[in-house]
């Protein structure tokens, strides 16, 4: 499968999510799946592509021209896809992707998370979404989706598209169960 990764590109945030991410990256590898993630050479970004590349994977950068204009590529790219923005890159990693696992992150991320999310709700795709709450990173985020199911905003309830997952483990089962 072809697994797109939405993550953060900063260094300064909980060390053991590095690991999560190196752990994540060479497991992709060992399960003969490719990443597909954003092209950025730091963070979360970096540790997960990295590590699925020297695990042998094949790995795929959807690049907006802005971050390779700041000089900010990653080495660890087999497939380098140069896009003009965000949104192109978000679109093409949307179409690229066989499931997309969201791992902590910021703004970007979470731009990335809702738009794919969004997409689902609409029957664009019935593609797996998983948010890896590691160390319970997403909590706030997980509430504020039950707040807005239980004030009726939300098509449905959220937890029919949206898998909560805290190990490797959890995302290899429930791939497993979609396929």
């Amino acid at each position: 499968m072809k697994l797109c990764i939405f993550c953060s590109a900063n260094q300064q945030i909980d060390p053991d999510f590095f690991q999560k991410a190196r752990e994540l990256g060479q497991w992709a590898a060992q399960n003969g799946h490719s990443i597909i993630f954003g092209g950025h050479d730091a963070g979360l970004m970096h540790s997960v592509s990295k590590a699925a590349k020297q695990a042998g994977a094949l790995v795929i950068g959807v690049v907006p021209r802005r971050i390779e204009e700041m000089g900010r590529l990653s080495k660890w790219i087999d497939v380098h896809i140069p896009t003009e923005d965000l949104s192109d890159r978000k679109s093409l990693m949307m179409a690229q992707a066989d499931a997309f696992i969201v791992m902590p992150g910021g703004i970007g991320t979470l731009d990335e998370f809702f738009t794919v999310l969004a997409a689902t709700t609409l029957d664009y795709h019935h593609k797996p979404i998983f948010l890896y709450n590691m160390k319970g990173f997403w909590d706030s985020l997980i509430a504020c989706l039950d707040d807005l199911h239980t004030k009726g905003v939300t098509r449905k309830d959220w937890h029919s598209y949206l898998h909560i997952v805290s190990s490797l483990e959890e995302i290899e089962e429930k791939l497993k169960i979609e396929n």
